[in-house]
């Protein structure tokens, strides 16, 4: 049987999914990936879920890919496969989704945490979170998402800012710029989150919800989807130069990368 690397939970209509790699600041392998894929697709498929939401155990939120895992599969095969009954985790698989998802981060909240942040509907964070999109200082790019809505949601100077750079960002920053919803003391943001996903699924209709939910993501332009589509293959190239694997060695080696363009 394969370790528990994501938690589930139902609670009445709102189901509860835990991040649970605690010892390794939850960096997700592929084994936690799909994990997370078949839990999200529980998540749309069983119409008594009415909202949901996303959390981790431990200090942190995810310290994002551990790419030693999860990059030889993307080189081989050009994207990250999703198991049969799952859903993709970063919501960019063009298709629409219907429930509700409320996320909750603490700690670090490193690439693929903003990432999948940027694809919940609301999110909150606790105040001693620390954010960074660092994927340009190991010689690749963000192939979760967040190039496409990162400049949606906190508009385009301000994602440039972060995007382009990989520094270090706080709960304070992030709340000014759209990212989270709601800053919280350490501790309570799973609770604000639980205590949304319930007022959701007490008080509002599903069909109305799931209507709401179809023509917002309707709303969003072609192009947008269309991009969506080409995250990771656009990610296999700089993998595969010389400064994907400088920024590979410098991050297991712990020293800052010495690029060369190419």
């Amino acid at each position: 049987m394969s370790e528990t690397l994501i938690t589930t939970e139902r609670r009445g209509h709102v189901f509860l999914i835990g991040l649970n790699r605690p010892q390794k600041r939850n960096a997700f392998t592929l084994e936690m990936l799909n994990q997370l894929a078949l839990a999200i697709g529980e998540l749309e498929a069983d119409d008594e879920l009415w909202a949901g939401v996303l959390f981790a155990h431990g200090d942190h939120f995810t310290a994002g890919l551990d790419l030693g895992d999860v990059a030889p599969e993307m080189q081989k095969n050009g994207e990250l496969s999703v198991p049969e009954g799952g859903r993709q985790p970063w919501r960019l698989d063009g298709e629409t989704y219907t429930t509700p998802l409320v996320t909750a981060v603490q700690g670090w909240c490193i690439t693929l945490g903003i990432e999948l942040l940027l694809a919940s509907d609301i999110r909150i964070a606790a105040s001693n979170t620390r954010f960074t999109q660092l994927e340009v200082q190991r010689g690749i790019y963000p192939f979760g998402g967040a190039t496409i809505r990162m400049p949606r949601e906190a508009g385009w100077g301000n994602a440039m800012r972060w995007l382009l750079t990989g520094d270090e960002f706080d709960a304070a920053e992030a709340y000014r710029i759209g990212l989270v919803q709601e800053v919280v003391e350490p501790g309570q943001q799973v609770e604000r989150a639980i205590a949304l996903a319930e007022r959701i699924a007490t008080v509002a209709a599903p069909l109305g919800v799931r209507a709401t939910l179809a023509s917002a993501q309707a709303a969003i332009p072609r192009n947008e989807r269309e991009a969506a589509t080409r995250l990771q293959l656009d990610a296999i190239p700089l993998m595969n130069s010389a400064d994907g694997a400088e920024g590979l060695h410098s991050f297991v080696e712990r020293r800052a990368a010495r690029f060369a363009g190419r």
